[in-house]
């Protein structure tokens, strides 16, 4: 009696595409790792809608960057350096090779990416610095977003656009995030599934 086996293929790498900017349609490799969560289709549209499509002349901070969506994302709309940093071995390999391929179309700007912890590299960086931080951590370590958060409020400047876009999880409440920047306001928010998300803007005036 013949025995039948099922050959078990390995299931394709996952995909996220760029949805904006020179490289619209690009699409992303996302690796199987604990705690990478890319920001969905839907949030990143609504983030753009926010920030607006066109981001020339920004100094963007990806921070936790994971698949690096956010900030290529960035980078595709023009601005003028985007620096992405992610601690994982293996993450930050993905994103060399994710990069790697979209350098078929160049982008104008400067894009760095650094196998660095983002808490410490945001600890040395110059008040002012930066105009627009992505700030999307690993959701089971809250006290890391905490310090991230407190850093990024010295460290970002949005006089000229951008700001401070930070998602966390559904349980943790808006106000208690706000708490954490006194001199910025959350002036967009949205909640989609397990995910809330605010962009702060400096306050002024």
């Amino acid at each position: 009696m013949n025995k039948s086996t099922k050959t078990l293929k390995a299931e394709p790498p996952k995909k996220v595409r760029i949805i904006g900017g020179v490289w619209r349609s690009r699409l992303l490799t996302v690796l199987d790792l604990p705690g990478l969560r890319p920001t969905t289709d839907r949030i990143r549209e609504t983030l753009f809608n926010w920030l607006g499509q066109d981001l020339t002349g920004l100094h963007c901070l990806d921070l936790f960057a994971g698949t690096g969506v956010l900030g290529f994302e960035a980078a595709s709309r023009g601005a003028e350096l985007v620096v992405l940093l992610e601690k994982d071995k293996k993450a930050h390999a993905s994103l060399v090779s994710n990069f790697a391929l979209l350098q078929s179309s160049p982008v104008s700007g400067e894009v760095g990416i650094l196998h660095r912890d983002s808490l410490e590299y945001l600890k040395q960086q110059a008040n002012h610095s930066s105009n627009l931080i992505f700030i999307d951590p690993p959701f089971q370590e809250q006290g890391l977003l905490d310090q991230t958060l407190i850093e990024a409020g010295r460290v970002c400047d949005d006089s000229s656009g951008g700001g401070i876009y930070v998602e966390f999880p559904s349980s943790r409440a808006r106000d208690e995030i706000e708490a954490l920047l006194p001199d910025w306001h959350c002036g967009k928010y949205l909640e989609a599934g397990q995910v809330k998300a605010c962009l702060f803007r400096g306050r002024r005036g």
